[in-house]
């Protein structure tokens, strides 16, 4: 690219909140359906989900598994409004086909579209870790021709995350990104919890999320479960957490050691959140609550 794009498409809400954080959001011509940072309130979008938003956790776990069984993709791109924007940089990821559109998904839009953008044109987020989402700030704003500023960012982002002051006493935390049926937490979750001082009990740093039983947590018998479901921020995280109270075979449960935190804020998007987010969990487990944004549930 010779020149800084001018016109930019999110469709990621990582890469939306990426974007404000290094004064871009005035430059921003589209974004995703999830996109919700305030600034970006009123821009086109131009995607959707083929997955009832309104769905319980159970009927969207079904919805996505039927989907990927029969490889249908679970978001579409309105490719003539794209082409009409006529972007000179579209952001997407490639980390998860569950959680946001994949440059796949972009390429079949536009395919038959006289606009087509370049490969060139489409930047694809891949950060599974801290250090992935740093070095995707990076690219971010070097894409967008602040390179400096992304630099600044992501050291005081690095030197934040080494402040972070861990537990000492080391208790073993479950992370759950869905509850009905129960997913742990991957990708950058795993290293929030190891720098907040506690030990994970399931899930590896960057590795993608997995399904567990309840018998399997069961029998891991965690000190602390943490209810981060993705896609939620703090209010709906504490309803589904709610619904573990009734799990009186979990030591958890048994202890009021069930804690409810925004997903959204601070540990589902690979965003500068998740640091913040290794803050709020070293908080918890230290028995506060942080206000809006961590709350024990029982």
């Amino acid at each position: 690219m010779t020149h800084a794009p001018d016109r930019i498409v999110s469709l990621l809400p990582s890469a939306t909140d990426l974007l404000f954080d290094l004064g871009l959001g005035a430059r921003l011509a589209g974004i995703s359906h999830s996109c919700d940072h305030p600034g970006a309130a009123g821009l086109p979008v131009l995607t959707r989900s083929i997955v009832d938003a309104g769905a319980s956790q159970a009927e969207i776990d079904r919805a996505v598994s039927e989907a990927v069984r029969a490889g249908l993709a679970l978001y579409s791109v309105d490719g003539d409004v794209l082409d009409a924007l006529n972007p000179d940089l579209v952001v997407t990821q490639g980390v998860c086909e569950v959680c946001a559109v994949t440059p796949g998904t972009i390429e079949e839009a536009v395919r038959y579209l006289p606009g087509c953008l370049p490969a060139a044109n489409v930047l694809s987020l891949e950060g599974r870790s801290v250090a992935g989402i740093l070095d995707d700030l990076r690219a971010l704003a070097g894409a967008a021709g602040v390179a400096g500023q992304g630099e600044t960012l992501a050291a005081e982002a690095q030197r934040r995350w080494d402040a972070v002051t861990p537990v000492q006493t080391a208790p073993r935390v479950l992370t759950l990104e869905w509850v009905d049926p129960p997913f742990y937490g991957g990708h950058w979750v795993p290293e929030q919890v190891t720098r907040a001082g506690g030990v994970n009990v399931l899930g590896a740093p960057g590795i993608d999320s997995g399904r567990a039983t309840w018998d399997e947590i069961a029998a891991l018998d965690p000190d602390v479960i943490v209810v981060m479901c993705c896609g939620y921020g703090l209010t709906r995280n504490a309803d589904f957490a709610r619904q573990l109270l009734e799990r009186s075979d979990l030591r958890a449960v048994q202890d009021g050691q069930v804690w409810a935190v925004d997903a959204n804020a601070h540990f589902s998007r690979p965003a500068l959140g998740v640091v913040r987010g290794a803050e709020v969990l070293a908080e918890l487990l230290r028995g506060r609550e942080c206000m809006d944004e961590s709350v024990r549930v029982r």
